[in-house]
């Protein structure tokens, strides 16, 4: 009879990559609802085009690679819904094509498909967007009665600088509770903090993240506003913070395993983001400072990995 030994943890559970994907995906409905009634039906177009997108191309790359196909496990469609929530409402759709291209087979496939990746996806993508349209990107629509700005675009919809770039400008920016619904000009997927936290609370209650890396980042962020003279709980409801906080930052592949380097992980996006916002010559910093840490993964999870009872050490 052999023996087999080996350390722990010894861990058995029922959860599959495809339940966690399609709970994640579950609390992304309140932030797709929400932008449905803050910037009408082109929120839902951007969203289905850019799912579209990252599903066929992880077609095509499984076909011409000759790798197994992994459609049912929703991680493209996950990728889809975050690249979109990214996505201004007044974008050409062909810009979130070009996104899914680089997120599925840049960022994903290229380094060996799911679980390899260096990066999120989702956010690697919208990097790439950002640096190489930015105009595009950077053309905020919002409806009329929604803004601070006279009607400069067609239909309902008005031109508007979203709230971090109309402080920057010394402009008039929305009160704490049109923060919090989403009343004001940004990303389809950022703007309403309420669907945002909705969705939070029903991926810590089904177990699928920790609380750890959202609240050390969002609070770094809120206490480096409060240092330097800023409104923190406007820093916490405005630009990109809490939907990459809970939803970007909090990608198992690219973030550490353990609690402790899961609070340095936070910690850093946190300090980051404070340091491009209060410090740094554009409004949001919070894509770059994941990016950053998910670089910065593998080296925060060979200081803080914990050896196994009996483990050898090596050299």
């Amino acid at each position: 009879m052999n023996l087999q030994v080996s350390s722990s943890p010894h861990i058995r559970d029922s959860r599959t990559t495809q339940s966690i994907m399609l709970d994640v995906l579950i609390a992304l409905i309140p932030a797709l609802v929400a932008s449905f009634f803050i910037f009408g039906y082109r929120s839902l177009v951007i969203t289905a085009v850019t799912v579209s997108a990252c599903v066929v191309f992880e077609f095509l790359s499984a076909k011409v690679r000759q790798t197994p196909l992994h459609l049912n496990n929703l991680s493209a469609v996950v990728t889809g819904v975050l690249l979109a929530y990214n996505m201004p409402s007044s974008i050409p759709l062909w810009i979130p094509v070009l996104g899914a291209l680089v997120a599925i087979i840049v960022i994903k496939e290229m380094f060996g498909g799911i679980g390899n990746n260096f990066a999120n996806p989702a956010i690697a993508a919208r990097i790439v967007l950002l640096l190489s349209f930015p105009e595009q990107m950077n053309n905020f629509t919002v409806k009329i009665k929604y803004s601070a700005i006279g009607s400069t675009g067609a239909g309902d919809l008005a031109s508007s600088a979203t709230p971090l770039g109309l402080k920057d400008a010394g402009q008039f920016v929305p009160g704490t509770l049109r923060l919090f619904l989403g009343q004001h000009a940004g990303v389809i997927g950022e703007v309403c903090a309420a669907a945002l936290l909705l969705g939070f609370v029903y991926l810590l209650v089904r177990g699928v993240i920790t609380a750890w890396i959202p609240v050390t980042y969002v609070g770094t962020v809120a206490l480096m506003a409060l240092l330097t003279g800023n409104d923190p709980l406007f820093n916490v409801l405005t630009g990109g913070l809490l939907l990459g906080a809970i939803f970007m930052a909090t990608d198992y592949v690219t973030t550490p395993y353990t609690t402790k380097g899961k609070i340095i992980f936070g910690v850093g996006c946190g300090l980051i983001t404070g340091l491009i916002r209060f410090f740094g010559s554009i409004p949001e910093g919070v894509s770059y400072a994941i990016l950053v840490m998910n670089l910065l993964t593998p080296t925060i999870d060979r200081y803080t990995m914990t050896k196994p009872v009996g483990g050898v050490k090596h050299a």
